[in-house]
């Protein structure tokens, strides 16, 4: 049976000594403390025991708690350990969960809801990729109730996903790069800051746009010639930023984007660890962060009208469609084309498992169909296929004359019916 109250061995102040604490969940699933005061660990467990019979005699009274409750304590205790952008996508998805089936208490949560709740995104449009995202952020919060004990089993568990079709991702070719390159370092679109830089550096290291725009100059290893991608703690000069997927790696620099950088950094006041932030921008984040006015939805893009600056350069380079990310794919498929490995990409695109590299990525190869044709021809070098190629077609010439020979028989008795005598055998 199912132990309903713990004890906890609690450190004084002092860090030399502990006193024990009682710890239950209620019917609502919120946490409950009672300190005992004491280290005695036999009238701890006498009290421990007398707490369990209260509860399970349902001595100890308490109110349902429905999901908008249980979405408020999941976030609380979860604050600080994930992404405050998770945390919102998390919020988003159990809200509209709860516009689907109403405020229920949580422990009422059925498998019938999740496929309703599927079901309500459907006939309102969401995209099956969509869907799927809002159910793991849904079985993801009922799974941490799992694990503290708030629930016996977690109610979406057999929710299953819905198909979703290979994507087929965007990718720029030369002559693309060549344009947008181009415009970037003509025009001075976002000035002073510096985007050909930044795109040529993307072109060359599949860095996400958030990676290089946290990079600070201590990230670039010039003896190397190499990037160093790590995440940022809260500084006076820094702000706090993580990697996605908490992917730390290097990323080899060619040395025409080497002597780039170097140029770049000689052209900067000095005070500023940011390589592609501008100087006055980063005053004003710094004004921000003192005032408080500064959030994590700010750090991964913390240059403003990024993306409205970047379809500008497309429509001047002539390129109809396209995101900033497509250089990380645009480059990755270049690794890919020119013989790297499926492990060593995924180390350095940073993803944290090989179905990424492979669902994503293997699908933009340059010419991999041409490639392949070519492949399957070297299989028939020294094989004559002649001698098929007769027998095909002798094959198709013989059932050419029997379908004709059967046409003329069939015109012949239609010929004899209409002048009243018996058809031929």
């Amino acid at each position: 049976m199912k132990q309903l109250v713990k004890l906890w061995k609690r450190p004084c102040k002092n860090g030399q000594e502990f006193k024990y604490v009682l710890i239950w969940y209620g019917e609502q699933g919120k946490e409950h403390w009672k300190a005992l005061k004491h280290a005695d660990a036999h009238r701890a467990e006498r009290q421990r025991a007398q707490k369990e019979r209260e509860l399970r005699m349902g001595l100890v009274e308490t109110k349902p708690v429905k999901l908008r409750e249980f979405l408020k304590d999941c976030t609380s205790r979860t604050k600080g350990q994930i992404k405050e952008g998770t945390i919102t996508e998390y919020k988003a998805a159990m809200n509209q969960f709860i516009e689907v089936i109403g405020n229920i208490p949580y422990q009422k949560v059925r498998l019938c809801h999740g496929e309703r709740f599927i079901q309500a995104c459907l006939d309102t449009g969401n995209r099956p990729a969509t869907i799927n995202k809002k159910i793991r952020g849904l079985k993801r919060l009922f799974q941490l109730a799992l694990r503290r004990g708030q629930l016996e089993e977690n109610p979406l568990k057999f929710v299953k996903k819905l198909r979703v079709g290979k994507q087929k991702f965007r990718t720029y070719d030369n002559n693309e790069c060549k344009r947008i390159v181009k415009v970037a370092q003509q025009t001075k679109i976002g000035a002073p800051f510096k985007w050909d830089i930044l795109i040529l550096t993307a072109l060359c290291t599949a860095m996400r746009s958030a990676e290089l725009l946290n990079l600070v100059w201590e990230d670039i290893d010039f003896e190397k010639s190499q990037i160093n991608i790590t995440p940022k703690e809260e500084t006076e000069t820094t702000w706090q930023w993580t990697i996605k997927d908490m992917e730390q790696r290097s990323v080899p620099l060619i040395e025409e984007i080497l002597q780039l950088l170097i140029q770049h950094q000689a052209e900067q006041p000095n005070g500023y660890p940011y390589v592609f932030i501008p100087p006055n921008r980063y005053d004003v984040i710094q004004k921000l962060r003192k005032k408080g006015k500064w959030f994590e939805r700010h750090q991964n893009r913390p240059v403003n009208n990024f993306r409205r600056q970047f379809n500008l350069i497309l429509s001047k380079a002539g390129v109809k469609q396209g995101k900033f990310h497509d250089f990380r794919r645009t480059c990755i498929s270049k690794w890919f084309a020119n013989g790297l490995s499926e492990f060593d990409v995924m180390n350095m695109a940073g993803h944290s498992n090989f179905e990424t590299t492979r669902n994503y990525y293997l699908a933009v190869r340059e010419g991999l169909l041409d490639k392949a044709r070519t492949a399957s021809s070297h299989v028939l070098q020294g094989i004559s296929i002649a001698n098929s190629l007769q027998l095909a077609s002798s094959s198709r010439e013989k059932k050419n004359v029997s379908l004709q020979h059967l046409a003329n028989k069939e015109l012949t008795n239609h010929a004899r019916q209409d002048l009243n005598l018996r058809p031929t055998d």
